[in-house]
């Protein structure tokens, strides 16, 4: 198979879909790779790097989209990306489409074979092309967190851990799943006060016998979110319903009630949000403030840290990558379900049910699509 991993063009994102690595492993298994000029050149490697691993490298996109059978990206495709997309070509790629509904119906329109990382499940239930990510983002919402509560980024000047004789910061994350045990690391070792929310008790459990006596668990109600938000210093959005639009959780008059110069991180933006107050931001222009708090809502937080954050992604998503260029879409789709339920779009038709129904779009079956 002939792979294409066009340069990725969202403002301000370095990540690449393949690394030079990857290239050589597909080029062992016996296929092409075509790779944009400058693809990696943010996360430091060359057109060379990538040509002594075996792969061809194009003047420009353009070439890529026309001439590769897949399409290796990492974030969803932008305007002139989607024109480029044809009938029967297979797009890997984080999609987010729940939150986007001109690029679900791009996507639609252009005839293409849609495989969303974030969709991918595995056999333990988790979503193992989505963990890298949210390992990274939950690990930066607290950094990026400590630093908007200084006060020259327009915060209340306070110190996460505190200092002797100084309480610490009140940290409360909003969903205790990969995102959210990573932010609660970061934040512990920081010596802040935690509190972690989560409707599922096994998982509170787990972070209990985890985490003892430094970590404060507390099963998620309306009550209690409305209860902590208010106290906050910082407040981590890290829910995810796989797929589907994240429910907003954290109402506007709450932000209203927060103290001035609190900050509100919500990792759950890629997926419309979770605070009512969020709204998407970009690494050049990261924060906002409603309500005298600080909102942090990049939708691409990883991208940040895009070296680190594309091999873990590499880690993650090569042994698809591999498998569905081995096999053909379709045969590796028909063969592992893990792999299927990242099937969102199938040639014109909506084939994630999460999607079809938070954008009011007529839905097909993966498996019956598959069987024509």
């Amino acid at each position: 198979m002939l792979v294409g991993v066009p340069k990725e063009i969202k403002p301000q994102e370095y990540r690449v879909g393949l690394v030079p690595g990857s290239v050589r492993e597909l080029a062992h298994h016996g296929h092409q790779v075509l790779v944009e000029t400058n693809a990696g050149g943010g996360i430091g490697f060359s057109d060379d790097d990538y040509r002594n691993a075996g792969a061809e490298v194009a003047g420009n996109a353009a070439d890529v989209f026309a001439r590769a059978e897949m399409i290796v990206k990492v974030k969803e495709p932008q305007t002139v990306e989607i024109d480029m997309l044809r009938d029967g070509q297979v797009l890997f790629t984080y999609l987010h489409l729940a939150a986007d509904k001109p690029l679900t119906e791009g996507m639609l329109g252009s005839g293409c074979v849609g495989i969303a990382y974030e969709t991918v499940t595995s056999q333990q239930g988790g979503l193992p092309l989505l963990a890298p990510m949210s390992e990274v983002a939950g690990r930066m919402s607290i950094q990026v967190g400590a630093h908007n509560l200084e006060k020259e980024q327009g915060g209340g000047g306070v110190l996460l851990g505190g200092v002797p004789g100084v309480a610490a910061a009140r940290v409360l994350i909003i969903g205790g799943g990969v995102s959210g045990i990573n932010a609660a690391r970061m934040a512990m070792g920081m010596e802040a006060k935690v509190t972690v929310l989560d409707k599922s008790v096994e998982r509170l459990a787990e972070l209990d016998m985890r985490f003892g006596g430094q970590l404060n668990t507390l099963y998620s109600t309306v009550d209690a979110i409305h209860t902590h938000v208010v106290d906050a210093d910082l407040v981590i959005g890290a829910v995810l319903v796989p797929g589907a639009a994240a429910p907003k959780l954290v109402m506007a008059d709450w932000v209203k009630g927060m103290r001035p110069g609190s900050v509100m991180v919500d990792i759950a933006i890629d997926q419309g949000g979770c605070f009512e107050t969020s709204r998407p931001t970009s690494h050049d222009a990261p924060t906002y403030v409603e309500h005298g708090v600080v909102h942090y809502c990049v939708t691409n937080m990883p991208g940040a840290v895009a070296r680190t954050s594309t091999f873990a992604l590499n880690n993650a998503t090569l042994p698809y990558t591999i498998d569905i260029a081995n096999k053909g879409f379709k045969a590796a789709l028909n063969a592992d379900p893990h792999l299927r339920n990242g099937l969102n779009v199938y040639r014109g038709q909506l084939t994630f049910e999460a999607v079809a129904r938070d954008l009011d779009l007529s839905y097909s079956d993966a498996v019956d699509v598959l069987a024509k």
